[in-house]
């Protein structure tokens, strides 16, 4: 069993910047891959980056590509988000999310979810 908790979130002018937090407790985190997701109002949930179980692979969406970088700390069982340039479609519930290779679910557990809000 894993638990999900983020962080970091809130109200930023278009351009700014935020560093979402995950921390995960249990056990095994490096054991997962890691990833953020988000939903606008009124529109599905999407991946928004994922990281593999020890960082050597990255994958954004295209939306959000060279402006957000997804990383992990396996020591502080802990993955994060930097959203650099934020737009106002940026905004969104952002969700931390676990997936163990082999589960055949495409994610195992979900954190809360946190508001990220792009607005001047």
């Amino acid at each position: 069993q894993v638990q999900l908790v983020e962080s970091g979130g809130g109200l930023v002018q278009p351009g700014g910047s935020l560093r979402l937090s995950c921390v995960a407790s249990g056990s095994s985190f490096s054991r997962y891959v890691m990833s953020w997701y988000r939903q606008a109002p009124g529109k599905e949930r999407e991946v928004v980056a994922t990281i593999s179980l020890f960082g050597a692979t990255t994958n954004y969406a295209d939306s959000v590509k060279d402006r957000f970088t997804i990383s992990r700390d396996n020591a502080k069982n802990t993955v994060f988000l930097q959203m650099n340039s934020l737009k106002p479609e940026d905004t969104a519930v952002y969700y931390c999310a676990a997936k163990r290779p082999g589960s055949g679910r495409e994610v195992d557990y979900w954190g809360q979810g946190i508001q990220v809000t792009v607005s001047s």
